[in-house]
């Protein structure tokens, strides 16, 4: 493998997430201008139900293809025939289950009967992104970055032509429809996406019909991989689930009102995490360029390398974390008046940027985790950081400081990833020597 792989993926990751950002900013502008703040606040509330039921859909399949492509013990068709599989399969059982559930989860634990034809609705974008997950974990595991750029960028500009076209008259429905219409173009955006997946297959993946056939010791292969990975990211998304409801019930118990409760967490969600979480391409294109290099290097017992990408993933971790907080920061206010049309969110961006330097540091550490097959430690890590930020979130939700119970909070629980992380792959690492 040669020296450079990971610098040169990383930097066409990033030029391509740059491009990818750009176009999802434009999209983020004329969309909320076209359905206004009522919508926002909606699609915003919604959002964490469909993390959650995305998280157990799609299995964390991108993270261990990669691991299992880059590590070459089986033949790459069958992984992906395996993994292709295993998803349909738990893709129809969700949307069935969500058939049944959703206005139980509309009407009982989000107090908004508008929300269920919505939360159906993401069910069934599952199969298609599930689909291009697959494909993506393929060609991260090639360390071959090429293909998830240009499929990124299709995407967005498909997605983009669509709201154009579709969107204008179910606004003028009402805004159920409106979100309605944005949640299914998904459907569209991530069909293009596996198109051009397809179409930079390499010549020589020969399609043999044995690798074709579900094989049980690769499922299990697979599954051994993914359910810890997924219980990780399921805690995770749980945590966000769970957010507004304990969230709004607490504050509601606390006398505020549900209409104050809505156009905070709106503005606290869709504005000040959005535009905090504006570099996260950067470092998605770290994270991803580093768990292949990192997986290969430790199947080959070669800490050395080890050790320097996750330095190397670190400083440029960190680097772009201090840019990015310190303009967001100062620029907060000009930021959110140009990409939103308003500058609700600003004081929670004042309290939480400087402490989301550390935030950055996350991704590559979860990696890290995941390539040095501590998908169970990583899990450990995510279930103590949600538990602490929920309760904390709580007892302070209860002392009548508003949404700065939620703020606080999400403090607290970056400090944790990150301290609990650290501690945990300088162990993994010394055990290996």
């Amino acid at each position: 493998m040669k020296k450079n792989k990971f610098l040169k993926a990383t930097f066409i990751l990033l030029i391509g997430g740059f491009f990818t950002k750009i176009l999802g900013f434009i999209i983020r502008i004329i969309y909320t201008r076209m359905v206004g703040n009522d919508a926002i606040n909606l699609y915003s509330l919604v959002m964490p139900t469909y993390s959650l039921l995305l998280s157990l859909a799609t299995l964390a399949l991108p993270i261990v293809i990669s691991k299992l492509v880059s590590e070459a013990k089986i033949p790459s068709l069958k992984i992906i025939s395996n993994a292709t599989f295993i998803t349909l399969i738990l893709n129809t059982l969700v949307i069935i289950i969500i058939y049944f559930v959703k206005d139980f989860i509309a009407i009982n634990l989000l107090h908004d009967a508008r929300t269920s034809i919505l939360i159906f609705a993401m069910a069934l974008t599952f199969p298609f992104i599930s689909i291009s997950s697959i494909l993506k974990g393929y060609f991260y595991g090639k360390q071959k970055m090429l293909p998830h750029t240009i499929s990124n960028i299709i995407e967005q500009i498909v997605r983009l032509t669509l709201i154009y076209i579709v969107i204008p008259p179910l606004v003028n429905k009402g805004i159920t429809y409106a979100v309605l219409g944005l949640i299914l173009l998904s459907i569209a955006s991530e069909t293009a996406s596996i198109i051009v997946f397809l179409i930079c297959l390499p010549k020589k993946f020969k399609i043999n019909p044995k690798y074709l056939k579900p094989d049980l010791k690769t499922t299990k292969e697979i599954l051994n991989m993914s359910i810890p990975t997924v219980s990780s990211r399921l805690i995770g998304n749980i945590g966000f689930f769970l957010e507004p409801i304990i969230l709004t019930n607490t504050l509601l118990f606390s006398g505020y009102s549900m209409s104050y409760i809505l156009q905070e967490y709106g503005s606290y969600n869709a504005y000040s995490i959005s535009l905090l979480a504006m570099p996260s391409f950067f470092i998605q294109a770290i994270s991803s360029a580093l768990l292949p290099e990192i997986s290969h290097y430790y199947y080959q017992k070669d800490l050395k390398m080890v050790k320097h990408r996750y330095k190397q993933a670190l400083i440029l971790s960190l680097i772009t974390g201090l840019i990015f907080s310190s303009f967001i920061f100062i620029f907060r206010n000009f930021l959110l008046t140009t990409l939103y049309n308003t500058t609700n969110g600003s004081n929670f961006i004042k309290i939480l940027a400087p402490f989301f330097v550390l935030f950055y540091l996350e991704g590559p550490m979860q990696s890290t985790l995941q390539a040095l097959g501590q998908a169970k430690k990583a899990m450990y890590i995510t279930t103590i950081a949600i538990i602490t930020k929920l309760i904390t979130m709580t007892l302070l939700s209860l002392i009548h400081i508003g949404m700065y119970s939620l703020v606080i909070s999400e403090i607290i629980d970056i400090f944790v990833v990150v301290i609990i992380s650290e501690i945990t792959i300088n162990k993994t690492l010394k055990k290996r020597i």
